[in-house]
């Protein structure tokens, strides 16, 4: 960043319109990550000041939007950390009829609902995998761990929805 008079500072040149193009997806993304929209808007915030102030590094990377949301899921995972939470409740959906067309809606409602339940690490690999349809080669550069540790992330998190959504339907 650059200083300004007044104490204000300026984006590295290209920052700004980098930005304003990818902003709304961010904040999806963030979104799908923490399950919240504050705690979305918090994490991409935070990302976002620390990319702007590395952001002659960060254009040369080979994949800035990655490297992005890589630090979209730092943040989140270090403000979970700092915040001594370590589950979310997950409300139950109440049973539909099998013809009624509202059900696929309440039950993908409930899939994100349980996905909010996960720990962040696992969730930020779902969303990156389902959601973002990355490969589990992008997932690990993105999370900054070895890709078995995605695969078992993921493998953990469908193995944990798998459980809620069957004992849902049990009750």
């Amino acid at each position: 960043m650059t200083e300004r008079s007044g104490g204000e500072t300026a984006a590295e040149p290209g920052f700004d319109a980098w930005v304003e193009a990818r902003v709304a997806a961010l904040l999806r993304f963030g979104y799908l990550v923490t399950g919240s929209q504050q705690a979305a808007e918090d994490a991409v915030q935070s990302a976002l000041v620390r990319a702007c102030e590395k952001w002659s590094r960060v254009r040369r990377t080979t994949d800035p939007d990655a490297y992005v949301r890589r630090m979209v899921v730092n943040a989140h995972v270090s403000a979970w950390r700092k915040s001594g939470r370590r589950e979310s409740p997950v409300a139950l959906v109440q049973d539909r009829t099998a013809g009624d067309p509202a059900e696929a809606v309440a039950r993908d409602d409930a899939v994100w609902r349980m996905c909010a339940a996960l720990p962040p690490q696992q969730r930020a690999a779902v969303v990156l995998r389902f959601y973002e349809d990355l490969e589990y080669g992008e997932i690990a550069a993105i999370l900054g761990v070895a890709e078995p540790t995605v695969r078992s992330h993921v493998h953990r998190a469908l193995a944990a929805l798998r459980r809620e959504l069957e004992a849902e339907e049990e009750a």
